[in-house]
């Protein structure tokens, strides 16, 4: 089974306080006109590797900048409709911001079949959601990493 590591960074809104997470909108033509095309920034756990030591290399590959330090939140893992697990960190980043996203990039054979491969960024874009917005554009599979992430924020 494959299994994935993601960092989701989350905050109070400066502006009214409500919580925020930063979530990375999936590059290439596929997913350019989809709904739910943002994702938690994530990737697959090398053989051997911890899961925070991925997230935390996938943010900084995905997003073009390191990921912020400091205690992170264990929210488990969810299972995407491919059947992909993903094992999910949440970290606080207050003052966390990116002025342009410099994703590392994958090839993709374009059109399908015809052997003929382009370099597409991984990530094409990244921004602040609040999380009922979250709910509406996240990987549906990731959307129970918000609950879990509320719940944690709130004590339960």
């Amino acid at each position: 089974m494959v299994t994935s590591a993601g960092l989701l960074l989350h905050r109070r809104s400066p502006v009214d306080g409500i919580p925020e997470v930063f979530v990375a909108h999936m590059g290439g033509p596929f997913w350019r006109r989809r709904p739910r095309a943002w994702s938690i920034p994530k990737g697959l756990v090398e053989d051997g590797e911890d899961a925070l030591d991925t997230a935390r290399r996938e943010f900084a590959e995905e997003i073009g900048v390191p990921a912020p330090t400091g205690p992170v939140l264990d929210l488990g893992e969810v299972r995407q409709a491919s059947g992909k697990r993903v094992r999910v960190f949440a970290a606080r980043a207050d003052d966390f911001e990116v002025d342009e996203v410099r994703s590392n990039t994958v090839q993709v054979e374009l059109p399908r079949g015809s052997g003929r491969f382009v370099a597409v960024p991984e990530v094409d874009d990244a921004r602040w959601f609040g999380i009922e917005e979250a709910r509406g554009v996240l990987v549906s599979g990731q959307v129970v990493a918000l609950d879990r992430l509320l719940a944690a924020l709130e004590g339960r």
